[in-house]
């Protein structure tokens, strides 16, 4: 299995990564494995197929990794609405700066996206199906206005059918997902990016085929040369790094064997936004002591 992360509408910061119709990705198996027990219990509680709900979450979250999701806990993409009087968060999608809901956990999103569905009329009718019936209810998501995208519902089958989804809805078929999964690496969060630690015997090769990032896209997100060879605790980043350090962070003083590189893995800052910063050439070798902008 292989990762297309998001890294995908991974991709704005949010890379997120695009899942192909034919190859299954860590990232998607990882996610429904950490997820799956949401989507069965939301199922149990309100008749909403489980293959739908997670079928959804990964499509609009890419696996939890878009930015709405990380940020905000929104897996599904849902809108503020007139009603909504929780916590709120503003990001670009059909039109510019539009309010999108925010939620404390993972949990309370799945949740909310159960009400949403229950409490509103138009997808009512959603509710006369078997919950077995994937297909029937991808269809009238889209039927009902859940998204604009004309491939929604194609979207929505070809997630469950590749996956087999569709085991979630019965008892029988949950027992396949029983098992714990075991990946090589697991992604973490920091700086706003995500990355991971490299281990002895890691290349680009690798690691491309475990997440589906390009050889050439992870050289560039690190700042490495093409016949680099990752060492043990290497930082690795997914995703393109920042220009400047997050805040707070705004000065650095240089300690004993840290370098230019290392220092701007450390803050996710890309390395010639640094040396900018400083107003430094690549020859330039700091030294303990020294101090360094960091935005």
């Amino acid at each position: 299995m292989q990762l297309r992360y998001w890294l995908a509408g991974m991709a704005c910061l949010g890379t997120v990564l695009t899942m192909t119709a034919q190859t299954r990705t860590k990232l998607y198996e990882d996610y429904i494995h950490k997820y799956k027990d949401l989507a069965v219990e939301q199922m149990s509680r309100y008749r909403i197929p489980a293959s739908i709900t997670m079928s959804q979450a990964l499509l609009e979250s890419a696996a939890g990794r878009s930015q709405l999701a990380r940020q905000s806990n929104n897996h599904f993409g849902i809108k503020c609405g007139g009603n909504w009087n929780g916590r709120t968060v503003y990001h670009d999608d059909d039109a510019r700066g539009e309010c999108f809901r925010a939620y404390k956990s993972v949990r309370e999103s799945y949740e909310d996206h159960s009400r949403f569905l229950t409490t509103r009329g138009r997808y009512s009718f959603l509710f006369k199906l078997k919950t077995t019936d994937y297909k029937g209810w991808a269809r009238g998501l889209k039927k009902a206005g859940y998204a604009t995208n004309p491939r929604y519902a194609d979207q929505l089958i070809s997630i469950i059918e590749l996956y087999e989804l569709d085991e979630l809805d019965t008892k029988k078929g949950r027992s396949k997902y029983d098992q714990p999964v075991r990946f090589v690496h697991e992604p973490l969060l920091a700086n706003g990016l995500l990355y991971v630690i490299a281990r002895d015997g890691d290349t680009f090769e690798s690691l491309s085929n475990e997440f589906e990032i390009s050889k050439r896209k992870l050289r560039k997100y690190n700042d490495l040369y093409k016949d680099y060879r990752f060492r043990d605790g290497d930082i690795v980043y997914l995703e393109k790094k920042h220009r400047k350090a997050p805040k707070p962070h705004i000065i650095h003083r240089v300690k004993q064997g840290e370098s230019m590189y290392s220092i701007a893995q450390t803050y996710g800052m890309r390395l010639k936004s640094l040396y900018k910063l400083n107003d430094k050439d690549e020859d330039y070798t700091p030294r303990v002591g020294d101090y360094l902008r960091l935005r």
